[in-house]
Order: structure tokens, then sequence, then C-alpha cells
């Protein structure tokens, strides 16, 4: 077997079996493709079946040349994947990337945007243009519901359940979930759904799409991305966002008002609980505060 094959093989084992999108094989990808590329550099004839440990490390100490040690551990983790399908179909005996150390990274917490800097963000929304009223109500739900930006983009008007406060969305892997909707949130996708959709072009097959660009097709992952820097140099923060930085804020403010941890996990479903308790360590000038006003020995410190 070629690695041509073996890509293409891997490729749909994760879009069949695994039920990824495009984007996330895409990214699995990426590590195959430059490792064949490093192959074919150095004229070495290994397929994936005789590839040793030796030559994988050989290529990670070329990564670790041009990139950080986090990238360095993505690309480490992306191969031993691979190899973790070559053995699960049993095209190889053993993944030789097991006895390669990934370097040790410290936990990168997710930047957030305070209540006060979303409010600015949403208040910077010019809301005379007909997509006014469209961007107010993707902030909104992208903050208020703790969406992914590709769930918000893939939103349907038969996802959304107000009568019972919910919107179901459809995150990694094509698995579904509901994630409840404040009534504040449902107030501005109406306004955008039957004031302004109902008097643009919508293109055929895209009647159930909720956000709508200019053409009536779905909007892109850049095109929320653009929209977000333009208000971000608008108001004039000088942090460091994205749409994702929503999504964090949803969740550390849910924590920080006492919301379970388990209950967050559900609302962004996350598979694993470790990937929730990240924002634990988001504020931890507000645990302390939490601790030194639940603490059981404050009120006998106090006395």
């Amino acid at each position: 077997m070629n690695w041509q094959d073996a890509l293409n093989d891997y490729q749909n084992y994760l879009k069949i079996e695994r039920g990824l999108a495009e984007n996330s094989i895409s990214n699995y990808s990426l590590d195959i493709k430059k490792l064949i590329v490093f192959l074919r550099q150095h004229q070495i004839q290994d397929t994936p079946q005789t590839i040793t440990k030796d030559i994988l490390q050989e290529f990670i100490y070329e990564v670790a040349k041009t990139v950080n040690a986090r990238t360095q551990a993505r690309t480490i983790s992306g191969l031993k994947g691979f190899f973790n399908y070559m053995v699960f179909e049993r095209l190889r005996e053993d993944n030789p990337m097991d006895l390669i150390e990934t370097p040790k990274i410290g936990k990168k917490l997710p930047d957030t945007l305070s209540v006060d800097e979303i409010n600015a963000l949403i208040g910077a929304i010019d809301l005379s243009k007909p997509q006014g009223e469209r961007n107010r109500a993707m902030l909104e739900t992208l903050y208020g519901c703790g969406l992914r930006v590709s769930e918000l983009i893939a939103l349907k008007l038969s996802d959304l359940y107000f009568d019972e406060d919910f919107i179901q969305v459809t995150g990694k892997g094509n698995k579904q979930r509901l994630v409840p909707i404040s009534a504040v949130n449902k107030r501005y996708i109406d306004l955008y759904r039957q004031h302004v959709r109902p008097h643009q072009p919508i293109a055929k097959d895209f009647d159930d799409f909720l956000f709508l660009n200019r053409r009536g097709k779905t909007l892109s992952r850049a095109m929320v991305f653009t929209m977000i820097q333009r208000l971000k140099e608008k108001i004039g923060l000088r942090k460091k966002i994205g749409p994702h930085t929503f999504r964090h804020s949803f969740a550390t403010h849910l924590l920080e008002n006492g919301a379970d941890l388990r209950a967050i996990q559900q609302m962004l479903g996350h598979e694993s609980i470790t990937t929730t308790e990240i924002y634990v360590h988001v504020n931890r000038r507000h645990l302390a505060k939490v601790i030194e006003k639940f603490h059981p020995r404050r009120s006998s410190q106090d006395e």
C-alpha cells in the first residue's frame, strides 16, 4: 500500500466511520501530507506498513525546527491517530508513534470577553443595514447558546423549538444536542427571520437555513470571523478574538454564575468532562472569591 492510497482510505474512515466534518478531516490529513513530502524530499522508500519509529522521529525533529511545542504535539497526535487506524485495520501490528514522546506544553487557557465587551461588540453593529439584524442575531446566538461557528452557520429554521425554549444543534460527528435559548436571543432571531430574511433572495436548497448571505446561501466561517474583526476594530478592542471566543465566554460566565460543570458540558456538546474542566482554570480570581464567600470555615474565622 502506498501513502496516497493509505491516506485516501483513512479519510474515508474518518468520514464514514467517525462522521467527521470535512474541515476536521482536512486537519487530520495535514500531518500525513507533510510526512509524505518529507519522505519524498529525503528519497525514503518506506511505505505506511514498513516505516519505522526512527524515520518518524527524524520527521518530528524536522518539524520541531519551524513550529512551536504545541504544533509539534498536535503533529505527533495526528500521526498516532493515523497509525492507530492502520493497526485497527490490521495493516500493521504496531504503532511506531507509541514510543515518540510528546513535548510538554502548558495548558492553553481560552481567551474570554467580559459581558461589557460582548455588549460593546454587539452594540457596534450597524442596524440601519439589513445584514445588521442578521449579525446581531448571529452574535447573540453564538454567545447566548455557546455554539461553535460551524454549528451557527448550519442552524436551520427547523432546528428552532422556541415554544419549548430550545434549539437543536448539530455538532461534531453530526451529533445532535438540544441547547436552551433565552427570551432575548429568541427576540433577536425573530426580528431577523420575520422582518429581514423574507425580503432577500433565497437560493435553491437553502430555504431552511436560518442565517443567509446576500446571495441567499449559508455564510462561511471566514465571513463570521471577518465580521467580528471589523466590530473589534470599531470599538478599539485589543484582545485577540474570533467566533470561538464567544463560546469560551459563554462557558466561563456560566461557571462564574454558579452553573454546574456537567450542565455546561451538555450545552457545549463536549464528549468528555475533562474538556469542559479547562474553564475552571480561566478565572482564578473569581474562584478565590467564591472560596472566600462560601468556604465552610469562613464563619468560624469571622468570630
